[in-house]
């Protein structure tokens, strides 16, 4: 899934400017989002230098627990 397939309600606020874990230049958004069960991987990509990257923002066992019901 890409950025533009989630609306701000399914994921949450989606991280911006995030320094490029290489050569430090922020990076305006992920290339790619994957949510998960108690987590969400971000890739990202440098357009300074072409480092890709993945972080992971993992949620507390209460956050996990409580997932929105499909509609």
């Amino acid at each position: 899934m890409t950025r533009s397939d989630f609306t701000g309600s399914d994921i949450g606020e989606i991280p911006k400017q995030n320094p490029c874990a290489q050569c430090g230049t922020p990076i305006p958004h992920p290339d790619w989002i994957e949510p998960g069960v108690g987590r969400i991987s971000y890739l990202w990509k440098c357009h300074a230098c072409g480092y890709r990257f993945e972080a992971i923002a993992i949620f507390d066992h209460a956050a996990a627990e409580h997932q929105p019901l499909a509609a």
